[in-house]
């Protein structure tokens, strides 16, 4: 087995009047060592704008980045190879996203398909929700497969003005994928083709303004655990493989009574055993950290813990489980917290990545 994990980050390298500053560089891979703590720098370019969400493949040989620019109708992913062995990091081709603000991506679990959210805002260009593209033998994208779009408002008229699709995360059995709309309120299910397509399957419908923004499965495949962005909540969701449809079990607030009004809720990660889930919370700089009954699915707060920075946008757990990292947007600073197994307990280990305005981090064995 490998010592060395391999961490890829993306940090944003342009300006957008959403975000503090760009002072990142674009895509970068490190490697990390779970014994000594230790993390040195492997790659980076900056000829990919603004990655703000990135998926790579299991082995760590290729990595496919979103492009969140403010101004463009289109966003697009960028496809690149990366070598272990020599440290070379290549380019091999992008394709057009189909929607703007383009928010999340993930790698279907057969390895054949990615599958790209589009945040979406304003009017104009194809404005899909989400796109699917194959994969040529070397890892380059093909041409867009097929598209969806989503309509619909929500109660929040700042945020909910129209559709918002924040993420797309494929179910443990495969096969379906689950779409987490923001500006509707409503987690999408579809069945995936072999071909690609989209068919619609169910409609789960959360709290009217609960604004729901990524998505952690337990390994068990009964539950997934959705991390509300405008209400500041957690809601763990029963899963009817056959249907897609989700079911409410349980809601448990993100954040102390008194920082409600002034948090934004953003990421969401599940250990390896299933029995903790950890939250992000941007504006209370925190990690929540709840405990998950693996009969009911129902949520326990475990406790707090102070993010290690300002406004933690992205959150990664290692392959073993021993460690988390959180991307600390407003801080130019990745977090390492060690984790204890057994009462998911988090702590700061005071080691970090040192990386202008952090927004995605993967790891990989």
């Amino acid at each position: 087995m490998r010592k060395d994990c391999l961490v890829f980050v993306g940090s944003l390298n342009r300006e957008a009047p959403y975000f503090q500053g760009a002072r990142g560089v674009g895509l970068g891979v490190y490697s990390f060592d779970e014994a000594t703590l230790e993390t040195r720098k492997l790659a980076e370019t900056n000829d990919v704008d603004n990655p703000t969400f990135l998926s790579v493949t299991p082995d760590g040989s290729h990595i496919y980045a979103n492009s969140e620019v403010f101004t463009w109708r289109e966003g697009t992913v960028s496809a690149y190879s990366f070598d272990r062995a020599s440290g070379a990091l290549t380019y091999l081709n992008k394709q057009p996203s189909l929607g703007s603000i383009t928010a999340h991506n993930t790698i279907s679990r057969d390895g054949t398909k990615l599958l790209v959210a589009n945040y979406g805002m304003g009017e104009g260009g194809p404005d899909r929700a989400v796109a699917v593209y194959g994969f040529k033998e070397n890892g380059a994208l093909s041409a867009p497969l097929a598209s969806v779009s989503h309509s619909g408002t929500g109660p929040n008229a700042a945020r909910q003005e129209r559709s918002h699709a924040h993420s797309v995360t494929e179910t443990i059995a495969g096969g379906m994928a689950i779409v987490a709309d923001l500006g509707i309120d409503r987690l999408v299910s579809y069945r995936i083709g072999r071909d690609g397509s989209l068919s619609k399957s169910a409609e789960s419908a959360l709290p009217p303004g609960a604004g729901p923004r990524h998505l952690a499965l337990h390994p068990n495949g009964r539950f997934v655990f959705v991390m509300n962005e405008l209400d500041s909540t957690v809601v763990s969701m029963a899963l009817d493989e056959a249907s897609g449809k989700l079911s409410i079990v349980d809601a448990k607030p993100a954040v102390p009574a008194e920082a409600r009004d002034s948090n934004h809720c953003a990421d969401i990660q599940i250990s390896p055993d299933g029995r903790f889930v950890y939250g992000s919370n941007r504006g209370h700089d925190s990690v929540v950290i709840m405990a998950v009954d693996q009969q009911t699915g129902a949520l326990a707060l475990v406790g707090y813990i102070p993010c290690g920075g300002a406004t933690p946008r992205n959150l990664a757990l290692t392959p073993s489980g021993g460690h988390l990292f959180s991307a600390n947007q407003n801080a130019d600073r990745i977090s390492i917290f060690a984790r204890d197994a057994e009462t998911g307990m988090l702590s700061d280990t005071g080691r970090a990545i040192e990386i202008g305005t952090p927004m995605c981090v993967k790891i990989v064995r």
